[in-house]
């Protein structure tokens, strides 16, 4: 799908702002106009997966014309960041890993506990420390 983004265009005292108009809330910025392109990729992506993991729906993109037209971005330039949604697939895929027998009885143990599952469990563990490196990261 093709997000419409529009650039706010920077200088060399202030950024390039991006905005994705589709998705609400969906912004960043750079130095330089790659750099900025770079970081609303990331940030779409961002977006996507918190909204996924929240329950709600992906909206679809509007026209670049009809972004073009609200008079809340006049004087912004515009361009398109391609996503692929395959990349978003929410569908269940089987996979093995290995595991000590250890780990696995905690594991076991204290799913026993709650109401997760065993992948369920490993699945949630698995972002909590992705989305914690992204936070060290950004």
């Amino acid at each position: 799908m093709k997000y419409p983004i529009a650039i706010e265009t920077g200088n060399e005292t202030t950024a390039w702002g991006v905005v994705v108009p589709d998705l609400p809330g969906c912004f960043s910025a750079g130095d330089t106009l790659e750099e900025a392109y770079a970081m609303a990729e990331e940030s779409i992506a961002l977006w996507i997966n918190t909204a996924l993991d929240e329950g709600q729906a992906i909206p679809t993109a509007k026209s670049l014309e009809k972004h073009m037209a609200n008079p809340e971005f006049k004087g912004w330039a515009w361009g398109v960041i391609d996503v692929n949604l395959d990349n978003f697939a929410t569908d269940v895929e089987r996979v093995n890993i290995s595991i000590s027998k250890r780990v696995l009885k905690q594991i076991d143990s204290y799913v026993g506990k709650s109401t997760e599952t065993r992948s369920g469990f490993l699945a949630r563990a698995a972002l909590e420390v992705i989305y914690e490196q992204r936070g060290r990261i950004a």
